[in-house]
């Protein structure tokens, strides 16, 4: 007899998926950009891919500005993998494609936020992404 794998619902994908640690903290960052944030669900994609150094890396999510624009980065880790400098230089490594001016780093129990000043080359670290309506 087969057993099945749990599974949760993706909205932004509008299917079930396997439900791994790292997915229940996707899921639950999508939620929270969606419902406290209010970025459409039809302006992020989740795992959407990207070339780097000839390399296909998958961002976790990306968020979508109103002319389709990539705005923000969210890179998302299992709860007991901290949010380390490694996973800031992931991030901006995928940055270095997509020139966004927010990263999102979260393990569901540590968030950090950043702001990215391309100008200078600078990351400020930020209290909160901006809501839909600032972006």
């Amino acid at each position: 007899m087969a057993t099945t794998k749990p599974q949760i619902f993706d909205a932004v994908r509008r299917r079930y998926v396997a439900c791994t640690p790292e997915e229940e903290v996707r899921q639950a960052t999508i939620q929270y950009l969606h419902t406290h944030l209010h970025y459409p669900l039809e302006l992020m994609q989740v795992e959407g891919s990207i070339t780097l150094a000839g390399l296909t890396k998958r961002c976790d999510i990306v968020v979508y500005n109103r002319l389709l624009k990539p705005v923000v980065i969210v890179e998302c880790k299992k709860p007991l993998v901290p949010i380390t400098q490694k996973v800031v230089d992931q991030a901006c490594r995928y940055n270095q494609v997509l020139r966004v001016p927010y990263l999102y780093l979260t393990n569901s129990r540590q968030h950090l936020f950043l702001s990215v000043d391309f100008t200078a080359g600078r990351l400020q670290q930020i209290d909160s992404l901006p809501a839909w309506e600032e972006l």
